[in-house]
């Protein structure tokens, strides 16, 4: 799950899984190197390190040709490296090194070499083979005139599905090997090999998911409608911001179109009760407008929620029930103008990935339109990003590859009203929902929203680091978290609209309620603003601990939030944090652990 981590973090992670394949087999190797030493099998040992090092070489290969889209080159590699690690695995699978299995003081080290050159010989018939062919085949994903192609759907999903059951199968080889009397080369890259091994079963069980939901969702056994929102990070609310314009799309066997629109504040009812039954404790945190007024129903940061009451809203005022909600933000919008180029709205500038968010958040309130100007406006821009999606023809790698960014910011946030689809979701990034912590693996949680009423979030900076105290209380961790918030407004001429309107405060103020997530079963223990101790709104949500403090800052100031909190155990190996999706991004830091 994104936490939106620091560039440096993010840069260590590839070459970390290009690597690991090639030590392993190196280390492989040197345990056979051993072997011979001892007399086992010489020849056998000799030849099987020549064909895993010409594996490596393949794979490295591999990996470049799939990032330059050259298919069939791969493919082709992929065949040679089949050839390889079968030629290995037979060398390390004759009687001599049976009996090795079996030998004392080496006896685990043998086991452990062949059940991984067996375990990479696997890997190269099994799952290598599938994931080129789904990668060559992966322009038919792409819309094309408004149609999506669900038989190329339909393919992706099996040839995932083959792949997927055949990588668990391997995983759980490699896991069951115990490491801990193994030689030291063979044992540190097996554990590494674990790692990354479940770490792809979880990539490609999201691609499966991805691919078994998107062909029901769009129509594969009949129409589907869904309601569309574009939220507004300028006046910021703790999924992304404010909904403002949305669009209701259906979907039926792949085709794709519009079937109504409008803007949240006229187009989802209004109630003077919750128009659903509130949880009592979001109730306690938020009152009842969130239940009431479309522009309150993000507060919470949980996305099943915000999409029911939506969806409720939606149905009271136009009599049609969807079948989901979506959610996104000008910010994603920006990254997809990456993949499609630029877009002609009428009535306003061409939008281009690096003006989308100045335009649709800033320059739009600056000029002369009047507030139902905005909101045509905003509906013109929502209909033409639409049809530019749909119907013009995108190279399916680039658009993908913005669409996973967008979701990795969970600017991208998708609910069900089906069970089945929604199970298929939970977990996933699109789901919107805070994850259920590991005990050695906390999240904290930190949302905003705009108290003033105007579009002032446009302004906000946000930076954040957490960090385990090393200090225990009551035998559990001591998180401290430290939230920086700073302003870059301007301190004169802004329009009306953009200002706040909040009473007895400063037009030019951004007021923030910040609201900060403990991690499962923990609590929040203080909070200091500015090195002041700071009085805060207790409450749950989700099983965790949420204070929310308000933060007032003056055009160009910062002002510093500490919060600590308690872990639910003793023991932090990785702390995380999930945050708002703001217009600029968050940055983050992680320190190592302090001592108490």
């Amino acid at each position: 799950m994104h936490s939106m981590e620091s560039t440096p973090a993010k840069a260590g992670r590839a070459p970390t899984r290009r690597r690991v394949v090639r030590v392993l087999i190196l280390s492989v190797l040197l345990c056979g190197s051993g072997f011979a030493v001892a007399g086992w099998e010489a020849r056998q040992a000799a030849q099987a390190r020549g064909h895993l090092l010409h594996a490596a070489t393949l794979f490295d290969g591999l990996q470049s040709q799939l990032a330059a889209g050259s298919f069939a080159a791969a493919s082709t590699t992929v065949t040679a490296m089949r050839r390889e690690t079968a030629a290995a695995k037979e060398r390390t699978g004759d009687l001599a090194w049976r009996l090795g299995g079996h030998a004392p003081a080496v006896g685990d080290d043998v086991r452990a070499v062949r059940t991984v050159t067996s375990a990479l010989d696997d890997l190269a018939a099994g799952v290598l083979p599938s994931l080129v062919n789904v990668a060559a085949r992966i322009e038919a994903l792409a819309p094309r005139g408004g149609v999506v192609d669900l038989a190329a759907l339909s393919d992706a999903a099996s040839e995932l599905g083959a792949a997927e059951v055949t990588l668990r199968r391997i995983r759980d080889r490699i896991s069951a090997i115990s490491t801990g009397h193994l030689v030291g080369p063979l044992a540190a890259p097996i554990a590494e090999l674990d790692g990354q091994l479940s770490r792809a079963v979880e990539l490609i069980g999201s691609a499966l998911r991805a691919a078994k939901l998107i062909a029901p969702m769009l129509g594969a056994s009949g129409p589907r409608t869904y309601l569309a929102l574009f939220q507004n990070p300028a006046e910021v609310r703790a999924t992304g911001g404010m909904p403002g314009a949305y669009l209701v799309i259906e979907a039926d066997r792949g085709v794709i179109r519009v079937v109504d629109d409008g803007m949240a504040s006229g187009g989802l009812a209004i109630s003077n009760v919750p128009v659903l039954a509130l949880n009592p404790e979001m109730t306690a945190l938020y009152g009842t407008a969130i239940g009431r007024y479309p522009a309150n129903i993000n507060q919470t940061p949980d996305f099943p929620t915000v999409a029911r009451l939506a969806r409720e809203m939606y149905r009271r005022h136009s009599g049609r029930t969807v079948d989901g909600v979506l959610a996104t933000d000008p910010v994603a919008l920006s990254y997809l103008l990456g993949a499609t180029g630029p877009v002609v709205v009428p009535g306003g500038p061409e939008l281009r990935a690096d003006n989308a968010v100045h335009v649709l958040l800033s320059d739009v309130y600056a000029g002369s339109r009047s507030r139902p100007q905005q909101d045509a406006y905003f509906r013109t821009v929502a209909h033409a990003t639409f049809a530019a999606l749909s119907r013009r023809p995108i190279p399916a790698r680039p658009m993908l590859a913005q669409l996973a960014r967008a979701a990795g910011e969970r600017r991208l946030l998708a609910w069900s009203a089906r069970p089945d689809e929604q199970r298929l979701l939970a977990g996933t990034v699109l789901e919107g929902v805070l994850p259920q912590d590991r005990p050695q693996a906390p999240t904290v949680g930190v949302f905003l929203n705009d108290g003033g009423g105007g579009k002032m979030s446009y302004y906000l900076r946000p930076a954040a680091r957490l960090g385990d105290t090393g200090c225990k209380l009551a035998g559990r961790s001591v998180l401290k978290l430290r939230l920086t918030l700073s302003s870059t407004a301007p301190a004169k001429g802004l329009s009306p609209y953009v200002r706040n309107s909040a009473a007895a405060l400063d037009p030019y103020t951004i007021r923030t309620h910040v609201s900060v997530f403990s991690p499962t079963g923990g609590s929040v223990i203080e909070a200091r603003l500015d090195g002041v101790g700071s009085p805060f709104k207790a409450g749950s949500e989700g099983r965790r601990a949420v204070g929310i403090i308000s933060v007032d800052l003056a055009p160009g100031t910062s002002r510093r939030l500490e919060v600590t909190l308690l872990a639910d155990s003793g023991t932090v190996e990785a702390a995380r944090l999930w945050t708002t999706p703001t217009i600029s991004p968050w940055r983050i830091e992680h320190p190592p652990a302090g001592r108490c």
